[in-house]
């Protein structure tokens, strides 16, 4: 796959967030509990998965051998995911969505220039040089004008 294709999938990633942080916070209207509306959220993508794997992947499992030796780290995406959605239930209601995703977006580019720099978590290693800085700069200045509205 060639990287325009990824680039491509990484902004339709971010079109995808900013409508799920949408409807999870219709959801939570419905419910009246974030982490309810989480809970549910997250069953959906269950099924869904599972469906995924029984249609495209038969035979794919999780099995005792791919468990051993697994360091604890690689446990908490599953907690992370839940307190990244439960907490834009919260939040994208009360500060709208452009305030919500410039504030993730800039809190996701601080650390991935950390990650990056020094390959942490399996990240290929990419330096912080005065380039990706004055990028970083410049994404992190337009989500402040953003707010500034």
């Amino acid at each position: 796959m060639s990287n325009i294709l990824y680039y491509l999938l990484a902004l339709i990633t971010g079109i995808a967030l900013s409508t799920q942080s949408g409807v999870n916070s219709q959801l939570r209207s419905v419910l009246g509990n974030p982490v309810l509306a989480s809970l549910v959220s997250f069953s959906i993508g269950t099924i869904a998965l599972i469906i995924y794997l029984s249609v495209f992947q038969p035979g794919s499992f999780i099995t005792l051998a791919n468990l051993q030796g697994m360091t604890w780290y690689k446990w908490t995406g599953g907690l992370l995911g839940a307190f990244i959605v439960s907490f834009i239930i919260i939040i994208a209601p009360r500060i709208g969505a452009a305030n919500m995703v410039g504030l993730v977006v800039a809190g996701q580019i601080f650390i991935a220039l950390i990650f990056d720099h020094f390959g942490l978590l399996g990240f290929t290693q990419h330096g912080i040089n005065w380039v990706r800085i004055f990028g970083a700069s410049l994404l992190i200045t337009g989500v402040f004008l953003i707010l500034k509205n």
